[in-house]
């Protein structure tokens, strides 16, 4: 045998998915059971493989399914010849075998092509005479002496001289002779014939030898059978049959029939036959009285004994039993009391309680006993009813009483009404069935109406709502969600007990509405009782029950008023000391329909130029500057806008604007050498009005040392200042020329400038009198305006400047 392992269409089947392409493998008709056609190795570790044959076009039986042998991390595919392989190229030289594989959970599949062709030394026994278990052939025992029998050869192998001889053994007194082979491969019937021999069975061991050393051994079996002219012999088995008694007179109840020559029938027992007949050239076997039974009813048995036989040749003659079963016949179906069984139950009838009884009887059968069957309509399958046909006793033998009792299930152990469709009625019918035949039934219609039972109470789950105060009435807060185990669960209705009659429940739907208006001011919380009450759970409508649940509403608050500043307008005037933050005044703000609501934001938003001033909560600072060319020499006045608005959660935010007028004085605490600035100074000094004091100028103690210090040499610069002066007064009185007097104003000036040099802010002057008067006059005095010590945070009356003066005249010249 050729066999072909071609690797790549190997693959194409374990591996890859071109399971498609074809195989072909070369197989010589020589080849005999249990032969190896092909092998091939699997490559499938992680699962168990298997390998099926589908299919084998065109269908034989020579091919064994697949088997697979593991070996190490593969396993190995063989495809073999079957037991009873015959190959012959001749008859087919093509077979087509389907295979599929499964690794895990990839399945292929591929055809297998086996080519078989011819083997020139080699031929088999041909015709049915090859099958290994041997051909029976059958012959009549009247077959003449030395007949042809069987062909052993088909046509064809006579060319290959083929010899054919018989090796067993045909020893008399079994055989009448031997069989013989011709030779054309025909089998010889014995010289001696076979007549007598029937129905023996000759087997015959036949050797065929054909080609060099080449043959095969066969078994041909010979079976005798009997001539029909010589032997009479029923056809079929000795026939049971059953008939009903209602049958008529002459009704064919069987027939049977012998083979011989011209056949005659006759009953031998029993004798004499009142009730059956049989034909003497049918056979057919007949009714010839009505057939009764005995009032109990039952099958009576009839056992008839029919003879066959030639009617030439009498003594030829065969016997057969043919049995007779007369059964009663079912006339009338049973009869039941009452006919119909109607009842209504509540759904929490205990398990166990009797519902109705009812007695059966069959009127062709008294005592005869009937069978129940419980059949559901309405609602279908298994229910909490059932039928116990033989629980109870058996009062009399004419009738059985029955009872539809309650069933304890797993599932349903009572009945229940609180379930759609499980319920309310129960349709159902009771089929009573007798013993007879034809079957008779009866049936009796089950109606029971289960009536429901309100055995729960509703309940609702306490829930919290919440709600803005500004919500408009008939604003939807939610719903009040109530359950009730029993049926309908929707039957159920709302309302609130008590309580105030700002909300409202929606009876039927649960809704809960706003009816009026809310106010977080006057109260942020609310409690209703919400009572739950089912209705049409109960045959008695007045049977209802109820509960309660306690829901919560919360108030949201939402900004009704602004907040309201005292006062709203301010007017301030502060000193403004170089180096340090001054606290100008705090806004307080509040809303007087909401006293809790305490938290609010603060906002400069107008008249905070140059950012001088900041909030520190609600507290207004002029913020600290050093010298540099933003800082103000003369006083000025701030206008600022303040904007308070709520602050916190609640929406929306209102604000309200509260309005400060700062007049801001510059306030220095050293002294710096400045150039003296001539401006005109108003003859008559503009008052300056306070009109809130409320802070306090309290110094550092660093600044009360500095004062100190500059306070001594102010007064040694002072005192040397008067020296001067009187000394130049002593001079002027000695000799008032003009170069004195110009040395005087010179010295003055002088001096102003020196005096200038202490000035601590930019200030408002008296207006000067022209150049000329002033180096004219004489001043002869020196003073100083009043001023508090120290100096208050606001203005005052004095402004503590120094100044000259002349005795005479009162006028000023201030320093």
């Amino acid at each position: 045998m050729a066999l072909l392992r071609p690797p790549v269409l190997l693959l194409a089947l374990v591996v890859s998915e071109l399971h498609g392409l074809p195989w072909f493998i070369n197989v010589s008709e020589s080849q005999g059971p249990g032969a190896i056609l092909y092998s091939f190795p699997i490559n499938c570790t992680s699962y168990v493989p298997t390998l099926e044959l589908l299919s084998v076009q065109p269908p034989t039986t020579f091919f064994n399914p697949p088997s697979l042998n593991r070996q190490q991390k593969t396993y190995m595919a063989m495809v073999t010849l079957s037991s009873s392989a015959r190959l012959d190229a001749l008859a087919v030289n093509h077979y087509r075998l389907q295979l599929r594989l499964t690794c895990g959970k990839k399945v292929l599949e591929a055809p297998l092509s086996v080519n078989v062709h011819r083997d020139p030394g080699y031929s088999p026994c041909a015709g049915q005479f090859a099958n290994p278990g041997g051909e029976i052939i059958q012959v009549r025992e009247m077959v003449t002496p030395g007949a042809q029998l069987y062909t052993l050869l088909l046509p064809g192998l006579q060319l290959q001289r083929a010899q054919l001889s018989i090796n067993s053994a045909q020893d008399p007194p079994y055989f009448p002779g031997p069989f013989s082979i011709n030779g054309q491969g025909w089998l010889l019937a014995p010289s001696q014939g076979l007549k007598g021999h029937a129905p023996k069975v000759f087997p015959l061991e036949v050797l065929v030898s054909f080609g060099q050393n080449q043959s095969c051994h066969r078994m041909l079996k010979v079976k005798v059978l009997p001539d029909p002219s010589s032997q009479i012999s029923f056809l079929g088995q000795a026939p049971n049959v059953t008939i009903l008694e209602d049958l008529a007179p002459g009704s064919n109840v069987v027939q049977v029939r012998a083979r011989g020559l011209d056949v005659r029938y006759e009953i031998l027992s029993p004798v004499p036959c009142p009730l059956f007949s049989i034909g003497r050239e049918d056979g057919v076997v007949r009714t010839t009285a009505p057939l009764e039974l005995a009032p109990a009813g039952g099958v009576a048995v009839t056992r008839l004994q029919v003879k066959a036989y030639e009617r030439r040749r009498p003594w030829a003659s065969a016997d057969l039993d043919v049995t007779v079963n007369v059964r009663s016949v079912n006339r009338w179906p049973p009869r039941c009391l009452p006919a119909m069984l109607v009842t209504e139950i509540p759904e929490t009838t205990p398990v166990g309680t009797v519902l109705k009884t009812f007695t059966c009887t069959d009127p062709d059968s008294a005592g005869s006993p009937l069978d129940y069957e419980l059949q559901f309509h309405s609602p279908p399958g298994p229910a909490s009813l059932c039928l116990r046909g033989r629980a109870l006793e058996v009062p009399s033998p004419t009738y059985r009483p029955m009872c539809w009792v309650l069933q304890d299930m797993k599932v349903n152990a009572t009945l229940d009404c609180d379930t759609p469709g499980a319920c309310f009625q129960h349709a159902a019918s009771i089929l009573v069935l007798d013993g007879g035949h034809p079957p008779m039934t009866s049936e009796v219609p089950v109606l029971v109406m289960v009536t429901p039972v309100n055995e729960f109470s509703p309940a609702c789950v306490p829930r919290t709502f919440r709600i803005r105060e500004d919500a408009g009435p008939h604003t939807l807060l939610g719903s009040v969600v109530g359950t009730d185990k029993d049926y309908p669960h929707n039957s159920i209705e709302y309302y609130i007990s008590g309580g105030p009659t700002t909300f409202s429940v929606d009876r039927l739907s649960g809704e809960v509405h706003l009816l009026g208006s809310l106010d977080y001011e006057l109260q942020t919380l609310y409690r209703l009782t919400v009572l739950v009450t089912d209705h049409s759970q109960d045959q008695h409508p007045t049977q209802r029950r109820s509960g309660s649940c306690t829901i919560t509403i919360e108030v949201e608050d939402v900004n009704d008023y602004a907040p309201k500043c005292q006062p709203p307008f301010q007017e301030l005037t502060i000193y403004a000391p170089l180096g340090h933050s001054v606290e100008v005044t705090k806004v307080s703000c509040w809303v007087p329909q909401e006293p809790q609501r305490r938290a609010f934001s603060y906002s400069i938003v107008g008249g905070n130029s140059q950012s001088r001033f900041s909030l520190q909560g609600p507290i207004l600072v002029h913020k600290s500057i050093t010298w540099g060319p933003h800082w103000p020499e003369q006083p000025h006045t701030y206008e600022l806008l303040i904007r308070v608005a709520d602050a916190g959660p609640s929406i929306p935010h209102l604000s309200t604007t509260a309005t400060v007028i700062v007049h801001l004085i510059p306030w220095s605490t050293s002294t710096v050498t400045t150039r003296t600035h001539r401006s005109p100074v108003p003859s008559v000094m503009t008052p300056l009005l306070v009109t809130d004091v409320e802070a306090f100028w309290q110094p550092e103690p660093w600044f009360v040392v500095v004062l100190t210090v500059t306070s001594a040499l102010f007064l040694l610069a002072l005192g040397w200042l008067f020296n001067r002066l009187f000394q130049g007064l002593v001079q002027m009185l000695q000799t008032p020329s003009k170069s004195a007097q110009a040395l005087l104003l010179n010295s003055i000036q002088g001096t102003e400038e020196s005096i200038e040099g202490f000035t601590e802010a930019p200030r408002t002057e008296m207006p000067r009198a022209p150049s000329s008067v002033v180096s004219l006059q004489h001043f002869d005095g020196r003073a100083q305006d009043s001023v508090p010590s120290p100096p208050p945070v606001h203005l005052s009356s004095g402004t503590g400047r120094e100044y000259l003066f002349n005795t005479l005249t009162g006028a000023r010249r201030w320093l």
